[in-house]
């Protein structure tokens, strides 16, 4: 059968795109629609967690009771496993109401902030910033989570630029392109550090950023 909404990938040039909905309730509808569909999958892998573990412990060494969130984390995987990883409370958010089906999961829009949360992490991880329809907001609102010297990770991959854009995954751009987007929007607020490396389960390049709020 085939789907209600046009989740086809379609050939773009460029070093950024964004989709353009009618409304919040249609790009919200079309979120949940595909989060459902795809309940099941994990796009995050072990090898890339555990460097995002990795750095977390370097950053804050032994300091016990650590927050961090992890958000479009679907089925909660990422927070299980960062959980075991470090001496953390770490939550997921989805926007999908199948978050309330796993553990630390939370049904939340991630573009929107919640007061219990601004300045109360120590780490933010995310894979799905090319689920956003309006990418600045959603990475305000996670910085806004941090507090100073926190860590917010984006996982980037081929699959998050232009040409992986979609109804379905309404914003791509380039590592590039995105690391100008980063320094334009936050300017000094922030630092910037990189790592690359392959996803072994897609044999995707993985670009990590890796963004430290200073302000």
């Amino acid at each position: 059968m085939r789907s209600p909404f046009d989740h086809e990938r379609k050939k773009k040039r460029g070093t950024v795109y964004l989709h353009q909905y009618d409304s919040y309730e249609h790009y919200k509808e079309v979120q949940v629609y595909h989060n459902k569909r795809k309940l099941d999958r994990v796009w995050a892998d072990v090898a890339t967690l555990q460097l995002v573990a990795n750095r977390i412990t370097k950053e804050f060494g032994t300091e016990s009771k650590l927050f961090g969130l992890c958000h479009g984390s679907r089925n909660g995987f990422e927070q299980q496993f960062l959980s075991t990883k470090l001496p953390a409370h770490v939550l997921g958010t989805d926007i999908s109401d199948t978050a309330s089906r796993f553990p630390n999961s939370v049904q939340w829009d991630f573009h929107d902030v919640k007061q219990e949360w601004v300045g109360a992490c120590h780490f933010v991880y995310t894979n799905a910033l090319d689920q956003s329809w309006k990418p600045q907001l959603a990475l305000t609102s996670w910085l806004g989570q941090l507090r100073t010297g926190g860590l917010l990770f984006i996982e980037h991959t081929l699959e998050h630029g232009p040409g992986g854009a979609s109804e379905m995954d309404p914003f791509g751009a380039t590592p590039e392109h995105l690391s100008f987007l980063l320094c334009s929007w936050f300017g000094h607020t922030i630092a910037i550090e990189i790592m690359t490396g392959v996803k072994p389960d897609s044999k995707n390049s993985l670009v990590l950023f890796i963004i430290k709020k200073l302000a």
